[in-house]
């Protein structure tokens, strides 16, 4: 049996199990408020499927283009060989959201092109299925990824960017401290068109800080 080790933190947890299949992710799961997270793993295609297909017309706004097979089974093998990857090789690590009662899968986020040595950052990508949107599950979502990044991953800034139109991602990541630092003109090929981006970042600094304002409003109770 796989020996398991639990970190709670407030309403934060992380189980990680050790002894992963070869060429799969480790099946880390965090927790936090409404939702529960975990690598990905083939038996989510069917559900990851219906979810995407439900919601096409929702996210293709907001996403490069989708290719006419991006939905098939082979290309889900596909996408889970290059998560795995990513995660051996400490250049990405991808999470699907789940709803922490039901089991439901809500949506997705992803640690990308994480970069080491003197900058010790990622960039932050994320979707939520159109049933699920406007509901707090991706804030919630976010506030795990964001001590699993920081606490786990030991990053020290991490980068995330909407375009400019997209007032509800701008609101997830304000509600999850990140802070608006510029425009990039330009910046993503979006639905077949390059599309400006307002970009944003929060440090482990950000974090420790309100970490410390809430310990201290605890005492004061």
């Amino acid at each position: 049996m796989a020996e398991k080790k639990t970190v709670h933190r407030s309403s934060f947890s992380i189980v990680r199990f050790l002894q992963p299949k070869i060429g799969a992710m480790p099946p880390v799961r965090l927790a936090y408020g409404q939702v529960v997270l975990r690598s990905p793993v083939e038996s989510d295609w069917q559900e990851w499927l219906s979810l995407r297909s439900h919601s096409r017309e929702f996210l293709k706004p907001w996403e490069p283009t989708w290719g006419p097979d991006v939905l098939t089974r082979t290309a889900w093998r596909r996408r889970l060989r290059g998560y795995a990857r990513d995660w051996t090789n400490d250049r990405g690590y991808a999470f699907f959201v789940f709803h922490a009662e039901n089991r439901r899968l809500l949506g997705g986020v992803t640690f990308n092109n994480v970069r080491r040595g003197i900058v010790q950052t990622s960039s932050l990508g994320y979707w939520i299925g159109q049933p699920h949107a406007g509901q707090g599950y991706m804030t919630d979502a976010m506030q795990a990824v964001l001590r699993y990044g920081f606490d786990h991953l030991n990053l020290h800034r991490i980068e995330a960017a909407c375009v400019t139109d997209n007032d509800a991602s701008r609101r997830v990541l304000e509600k999850s401290g990140f802070r608006r630092e510029g425009l990039a003109r330009k910046y993503l090929r979006i639905d077949g068109h390059w599309r400006d981006h307002h970009t944003f970042a929060i440090l482990r600094e950000d974090v420790e800080g309100a970490r410390g304002k809430a310990t201290a409003g605890d005492e004061s109770d």
